[in-house]
């Protein structure tokens, strides 16, 4: 028979060993398998375009049994920078992804953050959104070309969008240079969401807004604003509204969305996370949430994301620059 204090001895040291391996899986996210829980951060208040991207990874990715147990944390605030700054906090983490997209690229650069994405670890781009170039039903510009004509005419009209560094508010300067306006001289009236910029057109407030597809969908079916010009580089089938491209000027940009895991994680759980997002890409209800949000599949993951964040920071710094912010 083992002696007494044999056993009371052992009984510790399991107890502590169990305590400590607890701790160590609490510090790395609960050990080096992404599949069994994932922290999603929404770099944005509820029910903004983050947040739902969010929220329907989580519902694609627990319904079909990708990952065990998944979470959305909001962090709003300056055009997502915030909630990066802490995410990039969380180096080595094994259980977290932070969403992200086009408008945090400018958001980074004219709020002169501290953090980048150049201090993450892409994961993958997933879909893209595009924006269209609306004015009120009562408005006498009844195309592109007259409403162009007129703001190179009244290069101070105001057009409405949202933050500053926005894909809305680079579309505007984009727009602006093919139009022949010096895009430092725009009057850009600059929204927190898609719901005041759409009350600005109502009330009169701006001659013409650049905002979401989706912003605006509610507003164009009642006949309260009409739609001029899309953002995609080709045709959207969801779309009625023609590209710019198809009406002869050559500015295109799409508002992508897509995941980045903290820094210095191990290569193993980066290739993890990427294929645990491309099985959930793969699933019907990802497909759905497509179709609901008139987003287009746009996939690419690892490297190829990265050379493309690498990309859309060149292209952005050029567009802000132009801008004169």
């Amino acid at each position: 028979m083992r002696h007494p204090l044999a056993r009371i001895l052992t009984a510790v040291l399991a107890v502590g060993l169990t305590t400590a391996a607890a701790t160590d899986a609490s510090r790395s996210g609960g050990g080096d398998n992404p599949r069994t829980q994932l922290a999603i951060i929404a770099p944005a208040a509820p029910g903004g375009g983050w947040d739902t991207f969010g929220r329907e990874a989580q519902q694609a990715l627990m319904t079909n049994g990708i990952v065990n147990a998944v979470r959305v944390r909001n962090v709003p605030g300056a055009a997502g920078t915030i909630g990066l700054t802490q995410f990039v906090q969380l180096a080595g983490r094994t259980d977290s992804l932070l969403v992200t997209g086009g408008v945090m690229v400018g958001g980074v650069i004219l709020q002169d953050s501290d953090a980048t994405l150049e201090d993450t670890t892409p994961i993958a781009r997933l879909a893209d959104d595009y924006n269209v170039l609306v004015v009120p039903a009562d408005s006498p510009y009844q195309t592109l070309e007259e409403f162009l004509a007129a703001w190179r005419e009244h290069p101070g009209m105001a057009i409405a969008g949202g933050s500053l560094g926005s894909i809305d508010h680079l579309l505007t300067g984009m727009l602006a240079e093919a139009a022949g306006i010096d895009p430092a001289h725009l009057n850009y009236i600059a929204y927190s969401g898609g719901g005041e910029v759409v009350r600005s057109m109502i009330s009169g407030s701006a001659v013409g807004a650049i905002s979401g597809a989706n912003d605006f969908d509610a507003q164009i079916e009642a006949g309260e604003l009409r739609a001029l010009g899309v953002s995609s580089a080709t045709p959207v089938e969801e779309l009625s509204t023609p590209t710019f491209i198809e009406q002869g000027v050559d500015v295109s940009m799409s508002n992508w969305r897509g995941l980045v895991a903290p820094p210095d994680i191990p290569d193993e759980v980066r290739d993890e996370l990427i294929a645990i997002i491309a099985e959930m890409r793969e699933t019907e209800e990802w497909r759905d949430t497509l179709e609901r949000n008139n987003w287009t599949d746009e996939f690419m993951a690892g490297d190829e994301f990265a050379r493309f964040l690498d990309a859309e920071i060149a292209t952005t710094e050029d567009i802000i620059r132009e801008l004169g912010q």
